[in-house]
């Protein structure tokens, strides 16, 4: 950078020394003279170019001093920013890691109780593969459903294991309000043929005969319902078969209309577990309302009695207006004869002193 400087001045002081000459030039100038004076200009251009040189090295120094004070800043203040970035995403990894070492356990975990749970419906399926076994679960399940509805002891809505005039045994008999009446309900779980006719492995004649037998084994349940747990004059006229599994319910109403006609004529009712809680909760709405319409009748009855006693009340206390209004014409009366018979006193005793007096 100096040394175009250098050349620039140079430049400026040849065309200076141009110009001077061609001034000059009609002037009788001798050569020594000129030479003179160009070496007096050229050591003066050198001083000042010397001078100009150190103050532009100091200045440049100066500069540099400078920059290298700034960029030194700069650089410090980068390095912390950089640290504190580090720093935070250090700490955001960290938060990172530690919630993915925790979801890690979660699932962990959550695998745990889902191979809990895959052995739980082994174990269940080895249960229901035993018909008693059946039976209990399907018992269990609907205790469960009217304790959840009705309260866990409420015998006078429903009672489990009742035994009737016949000697026979419900799984559980509801005492609904007339019309409805008692009403027996008995849990059924046709389970073994279901399960061939659905299987994907049998063939179609497979599954044909397997179907066949399940509709024989349901409706046989429906017979054995009907003619055990209607019973004139002690129960409804019909009952209520409980299919602890939702998938039986959803293949008979979906696939199997003629058995639901065939219990429509038995005056047997086909129920799931959602089935029948819908079919409860309508029941208890209808059991508080009787209670509420007991109640209001009840209340109604007072308030007759109220209103006859008020009309009682209204009729004394008229009669005894009608005695004080009397009472106090008399007091009026009575007051009038007591002033008249005063002033005539007063006459009378008026009359005695005058007569003194003369």
């Amino acid at each position: 950078m100096i040394e175009y400087v250098i050349m620039f001045l140079l430049i400026i002081v040849i065309v200076l020394l141009i110009i001077s000459i061609t001034k000059n030039k009609n002037s009788k100038i001798n050569d020594a003279n000129i030479t003179e004076r160009l070496g007096r200009f050229e050591i003066s251009v050198m001083k000042e170019l010397g001078e100009f040189k150190d103050n532009l090295n100091n200045n440049l120094k100066e500069d540099f001093n400078g920059l290298n004070t700034n960029v030194e800043k700069r650089l410090l203040l980068i390095n912390e920013k950089v640290n504190e970035r580090l720093d935070q995403n250090f700490e955001k990894t960290n938060r990172t890691f530690n919630n993915v070492i925790e979801r890690l356990s979660k699932i962990d975990e959550a695998q745990k109780k889902i191979e809990n749970l895959s052995y739980d419906i082994v174990s269940l399926e080895s249960i229901l593969t035993d018909k008693k076994s059946r039976g209990i679960f399907g018992e269990v399940n609907l205790h469960h459903i009217l304790a959840s509805i009705f309260g866990d002891k409420n015998d006078k809505i429903y009672r489990m294991q009742c035994t009737l005039s016949t000697g026979v045994i419900a799984d559980s008999v509801l005492f609904a309000p007339e019309p409805l009446g008692t009403i027996a309900i008995d849990s059924k779980f046709p389970l073994e043929n279901y399960q061939n006719m659905v299987d994907s492995n049998n063939t179609k004649a497979e599954k044909a005969y397997y179907e066949k037998i399940f509709k024989n084994d349901v409706k046989k349940h429906i017979d054995a319902i009907s003619s055990k747990y209607i019973i004139p004059g002690e129960t409804s006229d019909s009952a209520i078969m409980f299919l602890p599994a939702e998938a039986i319910f959803a293949e008979i109403n979906a696939y199997h209309q003629d058995i639901i006609d065939y219990a429509y004529r038995k005056k047997v009712w086909i129920t799931s577990p959602t089935t029948l809680i819908s079919t409860l909760t309508v029941i208890e709405m209808i059991i508080k309302n009787i209670e509420r319409d007991k109640y209001t009748k009840i209340i109604h009855e007072e308030l007759n009695k109220l209103g006859i006693e008020f009309t009682r009340y209204k009729e004394r206390w008229d009669k005894l207006s009608r005695s004080i209004q009397t009472v106090n014409k008399d007091v009026e009366n009575f007051n009038i004869t007591t002033d008249k018979l005063s002033k005539k006193f007063e006459a009378i005793n008026s009359v005695e002193l005058k007569e003194l007096g003369k």
